[in-house]
């Protein structure tokens, strides 16, 4: 019996051993992994970055050499620490404190030492590199801007962390992604793809040659160079002009959807952020929390949109027939409802039909459409419905689609908002009446406001704004090139494109012509207020303006935000009307208006104890 138990155990663990040894030969022989082995040693290679240029051709962005120390911690020998660190400009508790890390992610796959050396530590450093067992130099190539401008458009590159590295197993601890910018929204295109080497090790742990004479090797591929729809001279200048002022610029060509200026000040010179000094540097300028620069104003920044937001709610007006161009209403200088505090209105007094209404920006004309408007249904929930869903055609309260990486939906509100807002209550046009004049509870973003101007400017259409325009070798995606529709009927638009021209010609924005230019613009002014030691306190307001240029075959669409600008025309507006001379035209006759924008400061406004407080992006 007991032979009979041992035979049986001896033949139990060899049909054991079998299964085991079959399964993992037949089953799981691809679990074998050149990277897995001890013995061969996998070497990147790192492709070209692609090369960024602005619509005209002009190269903004392309690359430089660059050195990385690499280490495999298991291969590590003693060495003479002072001398390393010497040759590497690091002290010996960087040394240890990164080893350490190293060793952490793994002892036997490369991981960064030092990055960014330049050519000449390079140069020092490789003819020493055989002292130093475990240690190895990588070439890379680094970004090198051709251009001081448009950090907020190109972004930057920086190393992958473990939470990209763990969703993306293309990149490894050490390898550098874009970051914010076209850098980031294009990344794999810009990337290009790893080319790798594996070499053989002998017992003594020694490089003896490529594994199996490279037949397993790859050679990189390049990045491939794109082409953004950034007018760089006009960026440029756009920059210049916001120079001592927060605000933003987002500049848009209608008949295509491209962004021909993306404006955030206060802004960065992009080449801050590469090399050796940039950790330093972004932590100095993350750390900036009253200019903010790492912000893009132009895609985040949320406010009221005020007199511009006119025009929509016209042309909502228009389209439910709750007025004509030809309907008048007397203005008192006030818009008295509801034996409330009276809306007020620097308009004058007189009757007003729809394009004086736009000319002379008159807050009464535009509540008596707006509260038409809703009034038409006999519930005010479904008027604020439907007067919102002719606003969100024109893009806004959502995200646009573009191709940048960030942004903010802003908020137009319908009749379920005000519903949970005034519970119990019953509400109805004149409590809302504040957004007939881009006040309360409207928010928009520049961007948004660009794209609503370029929609009015199409004369019911536009593009989604993009900021890419080519891509070598691909096709950039069909989402930008089909025409997205107003619920707003085509005819609606003339009388209120003829209101914002007067606006140039002889109403609020007259002083702001630009000679041989048709401009149709508005301007704006949004309230600004704060929260101070807990009192709600009103401050400078917000300048806005928004305008098309020429009237008719529209080629430029733009909104300007200057934070604390008083009245939309004082600086909103100037700025504006240099930008547009500035691209129709490729110089600028204003020279009056340009000395005195480049010449304000509102640095003293911002340097008010309130205004040290941040501004609210609403996130």
């Amino acid at each position: 019996m007991r032979r009979l138990l041992l035979f049986s155990l001896i033949v139990f663990t060899g049909i054991v051993f079998i299964g085991r040894l079959s399964y993992l030969q037949i089953y799981k022989a691809d679990s074998y992994s050149l990277y897995d082995d001890n013995a061969i040693r996998p070497v990147y290679d790192y492709p070209k970055r692609g090369f960024v240029y602005d619509r005209n051709g002009k190269l903004l962005v392309s690359n430089q050499p660059s050195y990385d120390v690499m280490v495999i911690p298991r291969e590590v020998e003693p060495l003479d620490t002072v001398e390393f660190c010497e040759l590497l400009k690091i002290d010996k508790e960087r040394f240890i404190k990164t080893y350490k890390k190293a060793r952490r992610y793994s002892p036997r796959l490369p991981s960064v030492f030092v990055s960014h050396l330049s050519k000449e530590d390079y140069a020092v450093l490789q003819e020493k590199m055989r002292k130093f067992r475990g240690f190895y130099i990588q070439k890379r190539s680094l970004r090198q801007y051709e251009t001081s401008i448009g950090a907020n458009v190109l972004g930057f590159i920086a190393e992958a962390n473990r939470s990209i590295i763990k969703k993306n197993p293309y990149y490894k601890l050490g390898d550098l992604i874009g970051k914010q910018g076209v850098e980031l929204s294009y990344e794999n295109e810009l990337r290009g793809t790893k080319g790798i080497k594996f070499i053989q090790k002998d017992r003594f742990n020694r490089d003896i040659g490529a594994y199996k004479g490279g037949a397993l090797d790859t050679i990189p591929e390049p990045g491939k160079d794109i082409t953004i729809s950034i007018d760089s001279d006009l960026q440029e200048y756009g920059e210049l002009l916001m120079q001592n002022k927060r605000g933003g610029i987002v500049a848009i060509e209608p008949k295509s959807g491209e962004i021909l200026s993306l404006v955030s000040a206060p802004s960065y010179n992009p080449n801050l952020l590469v090399g050796r000094a940039r950790s330093r540097n972004y932590t100095r300028l993350n750390n900036d929390t009253i200019s903010r620069p790492l912000i893009d104003r132009g895609l985040l920044r949320m406010h009221e949109p005020g007199s511009p937001f006119k025009a929509l709610v016209a042309l909502a007006a228009l389209q439910e027939h709750a007025i004509t161009p030809e309907t008048t209403i007397y203005c008192s200088g006030a818009y008295n409802y509801g034996g409330r505090r009276p809306m007020g209105c620097h308009c004058g007094t007189g009757r007003r039909n729809l394009i004086k209404g736009i000319e002379q920006s008159c807050n009464s004309y535009f509540a008596n459409a707006f509260r038409k408007t809703i009034d038409m249904y006999d519930k005010p929930t479904k008027g604020m419905d439907v007067w919102s869903e002719h606003i969100k055609s024109f893009g806004l309260g959502n995200y646009l689609g573009y191709d940048l990486p960030i942004g903010k939906k802003g908020n137009i509100p319908d009749g379920d908002y005000y519903n949970k807002w005034y519970p119990g209550f019953r509400w109805g046009a004149t409590t809302v009446i504040s957004n007939a004049i881009g006040q309360g509870e409207v928010l928009v973003t520049p961007i948004q406001l660009a794209n609503m101007t370029a929609a009015i400017a199409n004369r019911g259409f536009y593009y989604t704004p993009h900021i890419i325009k080519d891509i070598k070798g691909d096709a950039i995606d069909r989402k930008f090139t089909e025409p997205k529709y107003t619920s707003i009927d085509k005819a609606f638009f003339e009388p209120v494109i003829q209101g914002l021209h007067d606006v140039y010609n002889k109403g609020t924005a007259s002083f702001l012509k630009v000679p041989g230019i048709d401009i149709c613009g508005k301007t704006g002014t949004a309230e600004n207020f704060t929260k101070i030691d807990s009192v709600r306190t009103q401050l400078t307001d917000h300048s806005i303006f928004i305008a098309f240029a020429p009237k008719d075959n529209p080629k430029i669409a733009i909104a300007v935000f200057v934070e604390n600008g008083y009245y939309g025309a004082r600086w909103a507006g100037r700025i504006t009307s240099l930008m547009i001379e500035k691209y129709l035209k490729r110089e600028v006759t204003l020279k009056y208006m340009e000395k005195m924008v480049l010449e304000k400061s509102l640095e003293e406004e911002y340097a008010k104890p309130y205004s040290g407080k941040p501004f609210r992006i609403n996130y």
